[in-house]
């Protein structure tokens, strides 16, 4: 049994990468034949992606999938653990998944992801939730087959998790979710440590794959007939700046841009490492779309400072303008939180101003979460939750207000949309996400899907389009 340790998560040491540590033998291959499995992936982009490892995996090993639990004969949940709501989800779960194991004692159970690798949880799991077959981590992913079939030689709960940073493991399957983009990891962890921040300690010290990786894997997608990918990272600006190498993000964009697959996204950009030369490249390549998410998370500097986020409001403003200046029609959204502690009143009027001179595409708002491990989980926290929810309406009120406008600015123009599948509830219905990343619906026939196509935006709301295409 192998524990997570805060205090060996916080270390930060050299790593490999590793090309040959994904292993599969035929007795391994054939553990799942004629059972099913069922993945409930929680948080983000990244942990959606560790997911389609995780599902190729499975496959290797003979199971097959099946999207109903209660009938499932392996249950894996991968979670989040960036706010507190996560956890909830996560643990009510697997108290129904329970009361399904007290009917079939032979269901086996998995947890995985960044909750796994917190002491806390851990702990919890080995105390009141014993029936939990195996538990692991975001460092060794690849050792899934292993830990799944010493669980099932075992009658106690299985735990490896990882504290130390892992290594990079190239060469897992993957099982992608669409068909036409694609999520591709550039970097893993982060080295920033924001105060209120926990992904430091669950997905350890940053690491950037070696580019020639990562263009290798695009270019096999290109083939592939992918139109998208996103360069996935928890601080993709910060690429390449833990490699001995003269070649930063910039350089990654532009290599990957001249791939030629007709689009590249990425995220999530930390604004402390968005550098001049990025905003140069990105408004260079047509196929880099222009859509930019940069979270701020505070309006105020002195909250900013208390949040170890390294810059003041002034500067996340110049590089915000610099940015809408030099991108054509960029779209920009951002995440904020509200009732960091010591927020007063006027912070949170500091963050209202802010909000009102940026007009964001997009924002996500948050009420501030404690993270156990955390500086900020030690900070007085002097704002009730009453007070919190209302500052958190009053901020939803003004980002809705822009959502809608922003908008409504598109109707009469034509966007390049990349159409994904059939739109539910509407006959006829498509739908598919423009340049900018914006969801809109339109009528078309099934030969649409998958293709880039022009359509005349004809009706706006505050979260999607409505569009209209004349072939």
């Amino acid at each position: 049994m192998i524990l997570p340790n805060y205090n060996e998560a916080k270390k930060r040491t050299k790593s490999e990468v590793l090309r040959e540590e994904y292993i599969i033998n035929d007795d391994l291959k054939k553990i799942g034949e004629g059972k099913t499995y069922f993945v409930k992936t929680y948080g983000c982009q990244m942990n959606e992606h560790d997911t389609e490892n995780i599902k190729a995996m499975l496959e290797e090993m003979g199971f097959i999938e099946n999207d109903d639990y209660k009938n499932s004969d392996l249950i894996i949940l991968n979670t989040c653990s960036i706010r507190e709501n996560a956890h909830n989800k996560a643990f009510g779960m697997l108290g129904r998944i329970k009361h399904l194991k007290e009917e079939r004692k032979d269901i086996i159970v998995g947890l995985c992801g960044c909750m796994a690798q917190e002491e806390g949880v851990v702990n919890r799991i080995l105390e009141k939730y014993k029936w939990v077959n195996f538990v692991f981590g975001t460092h060794n992913i690849h050792r899934l087959p292993f830990i799944l079939k010493d669980s099932l030689d075992s009658n106690n709960t299985e735990v490896e998790v990882y504290s130390k940073e892992g290594n990079i493991v190239e060469g897992l399957p993957v099982k992608r979710q669409h068909s036409y983009k694609a999520y591709v990891n550039i970097m893993y962890g982060c080295d920033k440590f924001c105060t209120y921040c926990i992904v430091p300690f669950t997905r350890g010290k940053q690491r950037s794959r070696n580019k020639d990786d990562i263009i290798n894997e695009v270019i096999d997608l290109k083939n592939k007939g992918y139109m998208e990918v996103t360069l996935l990272g928890q601080n993709v600006n910060a690429y390449g700046k833990d490699l001995d190498t003269n070649y930063g993000m910039e350089d990654l964009l532009r290599d990957v841009s001249l791939t030629g697959i007709p689009r590249v996204r990425f995220m999530t950009s930390h604004p402390w490492d968005f550098t001049d030369s990025m905003i140069d490249v990105i408004s260079k390549y047509d196929n880099i779309m222009p859509s930019i998410h940069l979270p701020v998370q505070s309006g105020s500097s002195r909250i900013l400072k208390l949040m170890g986020r390294r810059y003041t409001k002034e500067e996340y403003l110049k590089l915000f303008n610099t940015i809408k200046e030099k991108i054509p029609n960029v779209s920009i959204s951002t995440d904020i939180i509200v009732g960091f502690p010591k927020e007063e009143e006027e912070d949170f009027l500091e963050t209202l101003d802010l909000v009102e001179k940026c007009k964001y595409d997009n924002a996500f708002t948050f009420i501030f979460s404690k993270r156990e491990g955390t500086a900020a989980c030690k900070l007085e926290d002097n704002t009730d939750i009453k007070e919190k929810e209302k500052r958190l309406y009053r901020l939803n009120d003004i980002v809705n207000k822009y959502f809608l406008e922003n908008n409504k600015r598109l109707v009469g123009t034509k966007v390049s949309v990349l159409v994904e599948g059939r739109a539910q509830g509407r006959k006829n219905g498509l739908f598919g996400y423009t340049d900018t990343n914006k969801l809109i619906n339109f009528d078309g026939d099934d030969s649409l899907i998958g293709k880039i196509i022009s359509v005349e935006v004809v009706d706006a709301k505050t979260w999607s389009l409505d569009g209209k295409y004349e072939g």
